[in-house]
């Protein structure tokens, strides 16, 4: 894909591996995961070896940090077996945006069965929180970018995993680029960031998947009518 353009990296820097977690059961059947604890199918088991290998093979790599959810922490661990061992470091704080009422519900039916959380889970609106202790876009830009933020402090002039979820990582390219990422961030896709310390942060890389040999899921489900937030969400979800 396509690179934003970068700036000068005369300040140090930190070079972070951003990464989304491998797909699970949720994810192939369209099913709103934010703060339910899913582990990965066997696909995402598939893919996390795959990623693991290839990172693996590339320039060395000092810690390896993780959202505390299974389905992020088990790719997390897979990489960390192929990688030296690490013991991979848990920060709550990259966990996907808890998304209230409208956890644990199939899209496709989240309108009808949960109709004030869906609203509010398809809003525009940064500071739109969820029904049933659901998160604002702003409310987990901050925490996310924060997250990111401490870990490039801590690692200047090193290179560094991180394992999270879609909505974290849209928040990252958000922070980077001061504008909304449109695409789809696909399971296990490779996103590098430089952090400087100079607060300046740079893609390096974006939605790298090419250590993976399959040709992904279908974008079914993007029905007329679904706002382009929803839809975001929806092909983060269907697509591997």
């Amino acid at each position: 894909m396509s690179e934003p353009s970068s700036c000068s990296m005369e300040q140090p820097y930190t070079e972070i591996i951003v990464v989304r977690h491998g797909e699970t059961a949720w994810n192939a059947a369209g099913r709103i995961q934010g703060h339910m604890d899913v582990e990965l199918n066997e696909v995402g088991r598939q893919q996390a070896a795959s990623l693991a290998d290839r990172l693996s093979r590339e320039p060395e790599i000092s810690a390896i940090y993780s959202s505390d959810l299974k389905r992020a922490l088990e790719t997390a661990e897979t990489i960390a077996a192929s990688c030296g061992k690490f013991e991979v470091i848990k920060d709550p704080d990259l966990r996907e945006r808890h998304l209230g009422d409208v956890q644990g519900l199939l899209f496709r039916e989240a309108a009808k069965v949960c109709p004030e959380a869906y609203r509010a889970f398809s809003s525009r609106r940064t500071d739109q929180v969820i029904p049933g202790g659901g998160e604002s876009l702003d409310q987990l830009y901050h925490r996310a970018t924060a997250s990111l933020q401490r870990i490039g402090q801590k690692h200047t002039g090193e290179r560094v995993v991180v394992i999270s979820h879609g909505g974290v990582i849209r928040a990252f390219y958000r922070r980077a680029c001061s504008n909304r990422f449109r695409g789809s961030i696909l399971n296990t896709s490779v996103n590098i960031f430089h952090l400087s310390g100079d607060d300046v942060w740079t893609i390096k890389a974006w939605g790298d998947v090419s250590h993976l040999n399959q040709s992904g899921h279908s974008q079914s489900g993007l029905g007329a009518g679904i706002s382009s937030s929803v839809a975001e969400v929806i092909m983060d979800e269907k697509r591997a």
